[in-house]
């Protein structure tokens, strides 16, 4: 990659090695299910509870990357895998049950997509990793005004937002094509009337959000 333009060479936030996981972020909604036991679950799949993220039970990590258990009381899951979370909770419940069958997911893993796209907004997804065309296809593809020369992805990178550049006009110029979506990812595709697009922005904005970084390029549409 390091024979590419400097717009086009990717931050490390967009390198991910092939035993990626996802790792539980502040502001996600969480379901805690324990098989046979809806007291100690929240949102439970295996329950009464609806765990829809609409209509059902969820808990919310905190500021300070915690949630509320039953019996455990707040417990740090931000930065945690889910497999990883699972296996300390079926330790700690084992405390009281039997080999607890734990199941823990994540209801707000989500992709948006802003500009010249037929269906643009935000996309749920299940999946760990998600194919760039593959969002695109659920957004029912670009809109003819499309500007495919300068899309845009916006990644957290702790407290700042790392941005990449995608030039799909030419394949070989566009790396991330082949690195695959995460959740919280924002893609945005600017119109041909601003071809420029590409040199008002930065590789890095420090100290905000995805969505507060796609509100600032909206700003430049």
């Amino acid at each position: 990659m390091t024979g590419l333009p400097e717009e086009q060479r990717l931050d490390s936030a967009f390198l991910l090695s092939d035993d990626y996981q996802y790792r539980i972020r502040k502001d996600d909604k969480l379901t805690i299910s324990l098989w046979g036991q809806d007291e100690l679950s929240v949102g439970s799949t295996y329950g009464i509870y609806n765990s829809n993220e609409v209509y059902g039970k969820w808990l919310m990590v905190d500021y300070n990357g915690e949630v509320p258990l039953p019996k455990i009381g707040d417990y740090k899951v931000e930065g945690k895998t889910l497999i990883e979370l699972k296996n300390e909770l079926t330790v700690r419940y084992s405390e009281w049950i039997r080999e607890p069958v734990v199941d823990v997911k994540v209801l707000n893993r989500e992709i948006t997509v802003l500009g010249e796209v037929k269906s643009p907004g935000t996309i749920s997804i299940d999946k760990e990793r998600n194919e760039f065309f593959e969002i695109i296809a659920k957004c029912n593809g670009f809109d003819s005004y499309a500007n495919l020369k300068y899309v845009k992805v916006l990644r957290q990178k702790g407290q700042d937002v790392a941005v990449a550049t995608l030039d799909l006009t030419d394949a070989s110029r566009s790396p991330l094509t082949d690195t695959p979506l995460l959740p919280g990812d924002v893609v945005i595709i600017p119109s041909k009337k601003y071809k420029e697009f590409d040199r008002r922005v930065s590789v890095i904005i420090p100290f905000t959000s995805t969505m507060t970084a796609a509100a600032i390029f909206i700003g430049l549409f």
